[in-house]
């Protein structure tokens, strides 16, 4: 009975070989028709494969991204602009933003116990039930100080948020794929970020609605993480913080990171502002912001999709010289009109891929039980950046004019630009220096 088993199966066998054969050589007449050698196309299409599977591994994380920055973002928008309506000083709604990223700085200090003690499953249900008390109490407690309060608590549990999200795509990427993984992840940051912004013109700053539907899509955020089958990173061995030793490990994405933070804190806290300042009317300002939005979920993916084939520094430098240019002209605009979105897709299309390319290039070495200090220590840096600027440049803005906004992130981007081009000189890539 076995042996006539085996020579039933054999044929098929034969065939299966065969069509190997077959689609091995249609991959290779695809390939010299298009001038490539085999070699190429089988690492092509090892790469593609080794990105889909990743891909699948974070769908669920995508998901609830998608809702968490949604809520986030509607929120964002609506606190300088209903905290305008209710009369609070320009300096107050500078450290509206200055306190979120405040809280944020303390969050990625408390963030590896906290994960370490839950797990990074039930870590992200308590951050984001946290985050929904902080959001649904503002509109209820209309004050300079509670609005502070609730602001620093929110900064403090996305700091949560974020270091299980990138601990979780860090942990699922290699270093041939982590550029456009990470990329993903902030084109699905970004569309929502558009579309919480977006959704505050029908729902309006002055009343209820807003906050009741950020508070509502930051509750959703929860089930697609809750329901997932996927295996969570590596808990983290410790839960010291190990910022010297990353600075140490990657002196230039700490840099890169901090210049970040001072350039997107200042523009997330006051872009609205700037927009109303030039002209715009308060329901209109979330066409600006969005534009900077699109923007950036256009450029990132093919930007990070070059670094994770190249020396990500002078892809850091390209791009941030680019976006330099794109925010002196920008300041420059004294009037709303279809240039000022054009150049607000520019600045996003180059400067908000900054974060993703830092972070890339940090995590090209870090270990599996490293991944969430990374996380936490680029995240902490980010924000001590984020927690000066919007407050610097509220009163370069208020004392200059609007255009001060711009003109500082301008300055900060070139020096970053600069240093990047500099430790391309003093520092030259090796080969095998960043292994796939």
């Amino acid at each position: 009975m076995a042996l006539y088993t085996v020579r039933r199966l054999r044929p098929i066998c034969r065939f299966s070989r065969r069509s190997r054969i077959l689609s091995n050589l249609f991959d290779a007449g695809k390939a010299s028709r298009a001038g490539l050698s085999c070699e190429t196309v089988g690492q092509n299409k090892s790469r593609f494969a080794l990105v889909t599977a990743a891909f699948s591994s974070i769908t669920a994380l995508l998901l609830s991204v998608l809702m968490l920055i949604g809520g986030n973002s509607l929120v964002g928008i609506a606190t300088p602009l209903r905290a305008r309506i209710e009369g609070f000083p320009d300096l107050t709604i500078g450290l509206l933003g200055s306190v979120y990223f405040a809280g944020m700085l303390a969050g990625t200090l408390a963030a590896p116990a906290i994960i370490r003690r839950g797990g990074h499953i039930r870590a992200f249900a308590a951050f984001v039930a946290l985050a929904v008390v902080s959001v649904i109490l503002m509109p209820v407690l209309v004050s300079q100080w509670a609005w502070l309060g609730c602001r620093a608590l929110l900064g403090f549990v996305f700091a949560g948020l974020y270091a299980v999200i990138e601990a979780w795509i860090n942990a699922k990427a290699t270093n041939a794929n982590r550029g456009v993984l990470y990329a993903l992840y902030q084109i699905a940051n970004f569309a929502a970020s558009a579309s919480g912004q977006l959704a505050l013109k029908p729902l309006g700053a002055g009343g209820f609605s807003a906050f009741a539907v950020a508070g509502a899509l930051l509750v959703l955020a929860i089930v697609p993480m809750a329901m997932t089958s996927v295996d969570p990173p590596a808990q983290p061995r410790s839960v010291r913080p190990r910022l010297l030793w990353l600075i140490r490990m990657a002196p230039l994405p700490c840099c890169a990171v901090l210049a970040a933070g001072a350039a997107n804190g200042a523009l997330f806290a006051l872009g609205p502002v700037f927009a109303v300042g030039i002209g715009m009317t308060a329901t209109s300002a979330p066409l600006f912001t969005s534009s900077i939005v699109l923007g950036s979920a256009l450029g990132v993916l093919p930007i990070a999709a070059i670094s994770d084939r190249v020396d990500r520094r002078p892809v850091i430098a390209a791009v941030m010289i680019a976006g330099a240019a794109a925010e002196n002209a920008l300041s420059r605009v004294g009037a709303p009109g279809a240039w000022l979105l054009v150049l607000g897709i520019l600045v996003g299309l180059t400067t908000y891929s900054l974060y993703t390319l830092a972070v890339s290039l940090a995590n090209d070495h870090g270990a599996p039980h490293d991944l969430i200090f990374i996380s936490v220590g680029l995240l902490f840096i980010y924000c001590v950046a984020a927690i000066a600027a919007p407050a610097l440049a509220s009163v370069l803005m208020k004392d200059f004019g609007p255009r001060m906004l711009f003109i500082q992130n301008a300055y900060v981007h070139l020096a970053i630009a600069a240093l990047a081009l500099w430790g391309l000189l003093t520092h030259p890539r090796r080969a095998g220096t960043r292994p796939a």
